[in-house]
């Protein structure tokens, strides 16, 4: 008898700490997800897509995005994204982000080019392993490579510096003949018209920069004999 009524009081404690362990995790669980910010949607990219697309519904989808907060920049509603045209090309699931987009007016920075400036494709020569790095917004100086006769040594100058990438492309034709990497910069419209003119008649490197960097100074033309004669740099 004893016995029995042991067992009966075993079962009956077991039972007691399961409803305890369901009521508990009941309101760990609820109080959990009071806690929790609500939910997100995020616009991404249905498919790949190339620049100068404008864009339709169907381009994109929405993705749930489980915080109170999006990325800075990027869009919650199919509608805000529809009819504007991409700057830059998207790949497939990736979020879309108000600088790769132009305005359906065309205008204002996310349409990539803002008031006043200008974007300048230029080949670039010399400077692959440079090139094989750039990405959009990164800074760059811009060197200029011109040799004067065949008889003369090549000179070298720094004549831009602190230059936006917009984009970088593959090989294309130059006007000197060669399969150059093209990368279009942003510049000051003084500036379109240096990078225009060393592009079609010089040949043109790129230094890449630290974006901390702001730094500038003067600059004047290098030959070799000069650098010969100086013994190196200190």
């Amino acid at each position: 008898m004893k016995k029995k009524n042991f067992l009966t009081l075993l079962g009956i404690a077991g039972v007691v700490a399961l409803v305890a362990t369901g009521v508990f995790y009941g309101l760990f669980v609820s109080n959990l997800k009071s806690n929790a910010p609500p939910a997100k949607s995020l616009v991404v990219a249905a498919k790949s897509l190339e620049a100068g697309r404008v864009l339709a519904a169907t381009d994109v989808k929405l993705i749930g995005w489980p915080s109170a907060d999006v990325p800075k920049g990027a869009f919650e509603t199919v509608e805000q994204v529809t009819g504007k045209t991409i700057f830059d090309p998207i790949g497939e699931s990736e979020p879309l982000f108000e600088k790769q987009l132009a305005a359906k007016d065309g205008t204002g920075r996310s349409a990539g080019i803002p008031v006043g400036m200008r974007a300048v494709s230029v080949h670039v020569s010399d400077s692959n392993g440079v090139v094989a790095m750039l990405r959009a917004g990164h800074k760059v100086d811009v060197q200029v490579l011109v040799k004067r006769s065949r008889e003369a040594a090549p000179e070298l100058r720094t004549a831009l510096e602190n230059m936006e990438v917009l984009s970088v492309s593959a090989k294309t034709q130059s006007s000197q003949g060669d399969n150059l990497p093209v990368v279009t910069l942003l510049a000051k419209p003084d500036e379109a018209d240096i990078l225009g003119l060393a592009d079609s008649s010089a040949r043109l490197r790129m230094t890449l920069r630290n974006p901390l960097d702001e730094a500038r100074r003067v600059r004047s033309s290098l030959a070799v004999e000069s650098i010969m004669r100086s013994g190196g740099t200190k």
